[in-house]
């Protein structure tokens, strides 16, 4: 039966990162756009990748760790995680997934009636300036949503309020060819163990399940979990015999135009690349904390 809902559309991801200037570096060899330093009003910085289909990157820095580290005592949701992601894999990895909201509010509560709040809503606003030279204060609200076995990884819901309208076209051209995500890729042992968490986080019932793991569709993108043998076969990558449960963070999907192409960029910038199930597949490295893999656009 076809699902009644409306997926969600993929709004983001958090890739936390050691320091904004390695994570600028490893972006440009790899042929990508990165936009200017911007800073949460809580201690955390950002310099995202925009990309043409309305999604994006966030390599996620601390600013100032004093400022986290009171914001995260006095009940932020996004900064506690992050510290906890630190403290738990380290400095440079994939954290969250984040999903597009028009009623955080409403999904918050959604969250806390399923028993997948992650806790309370954060609102928050920050100046930002224009092409012009004028400045806004957008806001915006996070609904989190979490499940307490999987304590690695976690989503949110973003409402935003009084953000412009801007021509971001010199952002999202990338030299690389992406132009946005199509999946992004967990895992886990038993993928359906977090069937539920998945379908709710995308608003979609609909499951793709094999031998390797689980899909769930979200406009325009994709959640997979894969299992060990869904991660060896589809991303040549040996999680070795650890039994260490709930979600992790593992690798995105790009969509790209020209995979030869690509594939001479990255060899002319000295960039590691393996090819496995038709994809082109970088490991992480210093700035990148998850697998990078470009699929051709069909």
């Amino acid at each position: 039966m076809a699902s009644p809902r409306s997926p969600r559309p993929l709004d983001h991801l958090v890739l936390p990162v050691e320091d904004l200037e390695t994570t600028r570096a490893r972006h440009m060899s790899l042929g990508f756009t990165i936009a200017a330093e911007a800073r949460h009003p809580f201690g955390t910085e950002n310099a995202c990748v925009f990309f043409a289909d309305g999604s994006y990157l966030e390599p996620l820095a601390i600013a100032q760790r004093e400022e986290c580290e009171a914001a995260a005592r006095a009940g932020n949701v996004f900064v506690a995680r992050d510290q906890a992601y630190r403290f738990r894999r380290g400095d440079t990895g994939f954290s969250a997934a984040v999903v597009g909201s028009k009623d955080a509010a409403r999904d918050h509560a959604r969250f806390v009636e399923l028993g997948m709040s992650g806790g309370e809503m954060l609102e928050f606003s920050r100046p930002m300036k224009l092409p012009d030279g004028s400045e806004v204060t957008p806001s915006f609200k996070l609904a989190f949503a979490a499940d307490l076995r999987s304590p690695d990884f976690y989503a949110f819901a973003v409402e935003r309020i009084n953000v412009p309208l801007s021509d971001r076209s010199a952002l999202t051209t990338h030299e690389n060819g992406v132009t946005g995500i199509a999946e992004i890729i967990l895992s886990e042992p038993n993928p359906t163990d977090f069937q539920y968490f998945i379908q709710e986080l995308a608003c979609n019932r609909e499951v793709e399940a094999n031998s390797f793991g689980m899909t769930v569709a979200l406009e325009g993108a994709a959640i997979t979990v894969y299992n060990k043998a869904g991660m060896d076969t589809h991303l040549g990558v040996d999680t070795g015999d650890s039994r260490e449960r709930g979600l992790i963070g593992r690798a995105v999907v790009f969509h790209v135009g020209d995979l030869q192409a690509l594939s001479a960029l990255l060899l002319k910038s000295d960039v590691p690349v393996r090819q496995v199930a038709g994809k082109l597949v970088v490991d992480p490295a210093p700035g990148q904390g998850a697998y990078y893999c470009f699929e051709e656009i069909r």
